[in-house]
């Protein structure tokens, strides 16, 4: 059975909002950033969330919303805490396949300058190498296709996701 839904997934950084959204457009799929959907139903950004209830806070409220998406033919980027959650991989993959973006751990932390505003949960003296150390088994994990972004531009990553997708139909 053909699955109609991409989903990215990757550390805070790795571009699965920015690549999801030319995905979409190449495959005439739909793109949803699963960020942005916890903040309308939330009514409060994401670093908001996690400041007034705390990390445990968010995850609920993320785990929550992820599983409540239920699309077709869409791209789907959910923010890059959404790995801890088993319940949110085994609703996305019913009708998608998961694509793992991997980024050097030395590209990430270039890329992620704004930590106080971009709404990741760090634990209390933890470092973005921490966290990503953490996560990635479980990227690894729930991947059903990875993509090594090392050294590649914007369209060169999307053409990887593209081929792979369609290869993996």
């Amino acid at each position: 059975m053909k699955k109609s839904n991409i989903i990215l997934i990757g550390m805070a950084g790795a571009g699965k909002s920015t690549t999801g959204v030319v995905v979409a457009k190449i495959l005439a799929k739909d793109f949803i950033d699963g960020d942005l959907v916890i903040q309308n139903v939330t009514g409060k950004p994401l670093q908001t969330i996690i400041n007034e209830e705390g990390n445990d806070g968010f995850r609920r409220v993320e785990e929550e919303v992820l599983c409540g998406i239920n699309v077709e033919n869409t791209v789907i980027a959910p923010g890059g805490s959404a790995i801890y959650y088993p319940s949110v991989f085994e609703h996305f993959k019913k009708d998608g396949v998961v694509v793992y973006l991997h980024v050097p751990v030395e590209e990430i932390e270039r890329r992620l300058s704004n930590l106080a505003t971009r709404g990741v949960t760090l634990e209390p003296g933890q470092t973005v190498a921490d966290l990503y150390y953490q996560r990635l088994p479980l990227y690894q994990k729930f991947a059903d296709i990875t993509i090594d972004t090392t050294g590649l531009c914007l369209e060169e990553t999307v053409a990887e996701i593209v081929k792979a997708v369609t290869e993996a139909e």
